[in-house]
């Protein structure tokens, strides 16, 4: 005579079910964790690429800054060709065609809103023989960075009463000379401050004295 079969008994059963359940969620949270980690590696990516491609653009337009007025020249006055402080600067530069019609352009590279929620904003504009040629609709700003805990420039030229270079400077006040170096250092509301870009401007220091 045959024996009939043993089952499992619902003890066994709930058993099972609750190691599979264990086994579920434990996988689950794996691939969640994995999901993002991977994420996070993207987004610094992204953030370090970014910060690869602003500090270039700004290396590349501001050492090949040119010692041109700002302006239309006014012979009542002494010519611009440098502005700059902590939250902001002026200069002029050629635009490759890329980037605009090429030729020389102003560049306002300036600071904007407030802590925390900081832009970087680039503002460009034709110029011909120092008159400014607005686009039509005008060009906004392009914004280099955002979401910023704080942004600052600094200047560091030659004085013009002893020759001698002068220590980082948070505002530039000799506008008929450009500086000889630029600093521009970034701090990003999330995550590690960029490394500080210092800039040696090519035609830096040149101009009559004061």
């Amino acid at each position: 005579m045959r024996r009939r079969a043993r089952g499992f008994t619902l003890v066994e059963v709930m058993l099972a079910t609750v190691l599979l359940a264990g086994g579920l969620a434990l996988a689950f949270a794996s691939v969640r964790s994995a999901m993002a980690i991977s994420q996070r590696g993207e987004q610094i990516a992204a953030q370090s690429e970014r910060m690869r491609a602003v500090q270039a653009l700004l290396r590349r337009q501001l050492a090949s800054a040119l010692r041109s007025p700002l302006e239309v020249p006014d012979p009542t006055r002494e010519p611009v060709f440098f502005q700059g402080d902590d939250q902001g600067m002026q200069f002029v530069a050629d635009l490759p065609g890329y980037l605009g019609r090429g030729g020389p352009y102003l560049h306002a590279l300036q600071v904007d809103g407030a802590a925390g929620h900081r832009r970087l904003l680039l503002g460009l504009v034709l110029l011909q023989e120092g008159e400014r040629i607005e686009e039509n609709p005008p060009r906004p700003p392009e914004v280099l960075a955002d979401e910023l805990k704080d942004v600052r420039l600094r200047y560091r030229g030659v004085d013009a009463s002893n020759g001698q270079l002068t220590e980082w400077l948070p505002r530039w006040e000799d506008t008929r000379r450009l500086p000889l170096l630029v600093e521009v250092q970034i701090v990003p509301a999330r995550g590690t401050p960029w490394p500080p870009l210092v800039v040696s401007l090519r035609a830096g220091g040149s101009g009559g004295a004061r």
